[in-house]
């Protein structure tokens, strides 16, 4: 009796209030304290509901009333994808869940689990179910190359090997990046059709290659071994979005890419036939904005009139007309873009997810209101993102009677290379004229390149290599007259002036680095007169032995000539560079710190899902003395972790934001950051020039963990598999448990996936996924990625000395090292080698117990710095860490080597409680950060 007391009060909370709900208004936003990443709908009683999976990988039920009726956190990582459909036969749809921890749950209508099924530990990626002879399958893969037929209970009926059937060709010949075998992919999509027979087939779209791969759709009879159709794309895009409609009696495949804007598309495809039409969605110009990453998302909509394709792209609706007339299509603009969109079989409405930029409702469309696409181009979330709006105009306002502490010195100065001021002329202007930081460099961007003689360069290879997306037209006059312009530009200036802090631009790239000759760019850093040159040099990540020439031939002869010359070499590298590449032979005098005033070492993390080490790389590589100084970037497609689903338009930059407060806290003094809302991001130039965020000297943090990760020469499987993100077809299972990686699962098959225990990422960093962790916690202190500093690998000689030097003197008797090669450990004297499975536990306990050693440490899902900003003060910045899914947090402080005497929020002047300093809660709020002075009873 009371289990179905149960099932009647879920199907009243899911359904009862349905009805009512409909109608009122063309959009409605309901709150649900998640940030969406996923919507589907079910039906329970022949009445459908929402359900809804959270960035954090928890589904859930919600009425379109607002109430929610379950939720499950799983296994706490993300979901891939959901099926709702009715497996058992009793009118209600189960929900199926594609989870990145490999496996398939199996959830009833009330929310509870009714069954898993795991084959191995590659993330389960697509789902569906299909019907045959009487009988229901549930169908699934994922990035094994594996397809899997299971009974409606869960037992797997028959595996499907996609090397049985698949057409995949990869490319390539780079033996230090190799493709993958042939004949194998990941199955990106599994869809069902239903014929006008009322059967079912099975449409697989395969891919290889999340970024570069459009793939091929294969079209299966029910088990069958071998598709009955094969369908290479006619796109020029990898593809985020396949669904199956009935247009004008048909079944159509829509599909839409995943890609920068001007490859975006939209394929409708024959079911029957296999005819392919394609939009181009660039084809409307203007009506879009002009850059960024999206998911093109097709449906179907009716009404008495017509029928329309309706495609949620960014912050774009298209309606395009069923002829893909570009004349006629309409296109509605919203302020922001959403994570995913479903149409309701039942009801026809359209539910989409939270908005990227941190949103936490779903919204539902009703096709059918006279004012829905008004309300939709009007539509400002409730819920997080005004949240957030509010919480920074308060930061804002605040700062307008912010006074620095007398105690603390005078800042530093933060170079902003790349920042757009077309919006903020004004305030840019009051800055620089009140304040010494940050400086705005005059960064420009080229789009054509020098054209000179390149037969003496030796290596072939980069002899030959040009960037596709320059013209190579200048000579070296008119390289040097475009080029050198620049230092006299003020900013703002429209033409030469005199008032210009220096310049940024791109001298090279990892495509072309001699896009300039030699000569050319000595020529433009002998003309600066004083003023401050960055040379930045994106994608310099090949670790082949041809490099070498390239570093020897022309970026070291760059350094020399940059020395003594206020000029900077900003390698805007990615990948595992910092904690792999940059041990190689080919950066040695990096390393050594011969050239620590010129090389700037930073990051450019698309694609990558390991920012948690590059991050404390990065570190390690300044606070070793190697180099003077580091640097942070923002991109568009920072959130860019699977390719193959880049929902990477977020239009409002609250994550840049915290992204970059916190990497200026750690002493980064070099941004190159991408313009997406310059108003809201100017915060952080605020911030900045009134002193009220502190930016270290390394010498002055002490939040780095006392434990250190010290990288001998990298291990060639490592580096190849850190390196190769792309393709996502090397999952192999029998490698994964013989070979336990300090760093590991980092090539392309891995999004979302689980950290192994043994990963540094989880015992150190506190990550469990490989996401997005641009805000880690490193709660007992932040582990650096060093050079060696001691035994057989240390370099003695090497000009910039040992570590202990250059951090704070709390840690000159407290360092303990491990080194890796981050594939296992070695011993100092380099005889003995270990598992990372076997000595992880050694190490963490190393680093939990010399936590203790720190003057405080900080938990509560925030990312944290303490830096000493004199003898009795500390700085402590605490960040909500939830990158695109931010939250109000609560950081707890813990105080070890020193005792409190007050804490004081630096901007509101807010007194913080501290009647227990073992325990200590702050409140961070959502999408913010705290900037607290911790003053001290005795002098540190």
């Amino acid at each position: 009796m009371k289990s179905k007391l149960v099932v009647i009060v879920i199907v009243f909370i899911l359904v009862g209030l349905t009805r009512s709900s409909f109608g009122a208004d063309g959009v409605t936003s309901i709150e649900t304290g998640y940030t969406v990443s996923k919507v589907r709908t079910a039906l329970i009683k022949g009445n459908s509901y929402v359900v809804a999976s959270s960035y954090e990988g928890t589904v859930f039920g919600i009425a379109y009333s607002g109430r929610v009726g379950w939720e499950n956190k799983l296994s706490g990582y993300m979901n891939h994808d959901l099926w709702c459909e009715d497996i058992t036969g009793d009118g209600t749809d189960e929900i199926l869940v594609a989870n990145a921890d490999g496996h398939l749950y199996c959830l009833n209508s009330r929310g509870e689990l009714q069954w898993t099924f795991k084959k191995n530990d590659a993330p389960m990626y697509a789902v569906c179910v299909l019907h045959h002879q009487a009988k229901t399958y549930v169908v699934c893969g994922g990035y094994d190359n594996h397809i899997y037929y299971l009974s409606p209970v869960g037992d797997l009926v028959k595996d499907l090997p996609s090397l049985g059937y698949s057409v995949s060709k990869p490319w390539g010949n780079d033996p230090h990046k190799p493709s993958p075998p042939k004949k194998l992919h990941v199955a990106n999509f599994l869809r069902k059709i239903k014929n006008a027979d009322g059967t079912e087939s099975l449409v697989v779209h395969g891919m290889m290659n999340g970024m570069q791969d459009k793939g091929v759709l294969y079209l299966f009879e029910p088990l069958a071994d071998k598709p009955w159709s094969t369908i290479p794309l006619e796109s020029k895009s990898p593809m985020g979005e396949l669904r199956v409609c009935e247009v004008e009696g048909k079944s159509e495949i829509l599909m839409g890419a995943s890609s920068m804007i001007h490859d975006a598309s939209v394929a409708v495809i024959d079911a029957k036939a296999g005819d392919q039409r394609i939009f181009g969605i660039s084809s409307l110009g203007r009506k879009l904005d002009s850059f960024g990453y999206r998911v093109a998302q097709p449906e179907v909509i009716s009404s008495a009139q017509q029928t329309q394709y309706f495609v949620l792209f960014g912050s774009r609706i298209l309606l395009l007309p069923t002829d893909l007339d570009k004349g006629k299509t309409e296109v509605l603009v919203c302020r922001y873009s959403f994570n995913d969109m479903w149409k309701d079989p039942l009801t026809h409405r359209i539910v989409f997810a939270s908005a990227q930029s941190g949103g936490s409702c779903i919204h539902i469309l009703d096709p059918n209101h006279p004012d829905w696409k008004t309300e939709y181009e009007n539509l400002s979330p409730p819920g997080k993102i005004a949240t957030i709006l509010e919480n920074t105009a308060m930061v804002r306002e605040q700062l307008k009677t912010f006074k620095r502490p007398a105690w603390e010195r005078d800042p530093l100065p933060v170079y902003l290379m790349s920042e757009n001021r077309k919006t903020v002329e004004a305030l840019v202007e009051e800055l620089r004229s009140s304040y010494g930081s940050p400086v705005f460099l005059n960064g420009f961007h080229m789009g054509t390149a020098e054209d000179w003689d390149r037969s003496a360069i030796e290596s072939e290879k980069y002899r030959d290599r040009r960037d596709r997306r320059r013209k190579y037209s200048l000579t070296q006059d008119q390289a040097l007259e475009q080029i050198v312009s620049h230092y006299d530009d003020g900013p703002g200036d429209d033409g030469p002036g005199d008032d210009g802090p220096g310049i940024a631009y791109w001298a090279g790239h990892g495509n072309d680095p001699y896009m300039f000759s030699l000569d050319t760019t000595k020529k433009v850093i002998a003309a600066a007169n004083g003023k401050k040159t960055v040379l930045i040099y994106p994608e310099l990540e090949d670790h082949s032995p041809e490099f070498e020439y390239v570093m020897d031939d022309l970026i070291y002869p760059l350094a020399d000539a940059a020395k003594g010359k206020n000029a900077n070499i900003f390698v805007r590298t990615k990948h595992v560079f910092w904690q792999g590449n940059v041990y190689l032979p080919a950066w040695k005098h990096l390393l050594s710190g011969e050239y620590a005033d010129v090389f700037v070492p930073s990051m450019e993390e698309t694609t990558d899902k390991s920012m948690e080490l590059s991050l404390a790389a990065r570190l390690g590589i300044w606070t070793s003395g190697a180099v003077n100084s580091w640097g942070g970037r923002c991109a568009r497609d920072n959130a860019s972790y699977d390719r193959a689903r880049q929902h990477s338009h977020q239009m409002l930059p609250n994550h840049f934001l915290r992204m970059m407060v916190y990497d200026i806290s750690h002493g980064t003094q070099y941004l190159d950051n991408f313009s997406v809302d310059q108003q809201y991001m100017s915060l952080l130039w605020e911030l900045i020039a009134k002193g009220a965020l502190y930016v270290p000297k390394r010498e002055e943090i002490v939040s780095f963990s006392p434990v250190h990760i010290s990288m001998k020469k990298p291990d060639e499987t490592y580096i190849e598999r850190g390196s190769n993100t792309k393709w996502c077809t090397f999952f192999d299972q029998d490698f994964e448990d013989k070979n336990p990686m300090v760093f590991g699962r980092l090539n392309g098959s891995w999004p979302g996936a689980p950290n192994t225990p043994w990963d540094f990422s989880r015992y150190a960093a506190g990550v469990k996924d490989r996401r997005l962790n641009f805000l880690p916690p490193y709660d007992r202190g932040l582990v650096l990625i060093t050079p060696p500093q001691q035994g057989v690998f240390a370099d003695s000689d090497a000009p910039r000395g040992q570590l202990k030097d250059h951090l704070h003197p709390l840690y000159k008797n407290i360092l303990k090292e491990f080194i890796t090669d981050g594939r296992q450990y070695f011993s100092p004297n380099g005889k003995k080698h270990y598992a990372a499975n076997a000595v992880y536990q050694t190490v963490e306990s190393e680093i939990r117990n010399r936590s203790k050693l720190l003057p405080l440490t900080v938990t509560g899902d925030v990312a944290w710095v303490v830096a000493q900003s004199s003898p009795t003060h500390l700085r402590l910045t605490l960040v909500d860490s939830g990158y695109i899914n931010p939250s109000g947090k609560t950081a707890s402080v813990s105080f070890h080597s020193v005792k409190p005497m007050k804490m004081t929020d630096v901007v509101s002047g807010a007194s913080i409680d501290i009647s227990d300093p073992s325990s200590v809660n702050v409140d961070v709020p959502c999408g913010l950060f705290r900037f607290v002075d911790v003053e001290l009873v005795e002098s540190l």
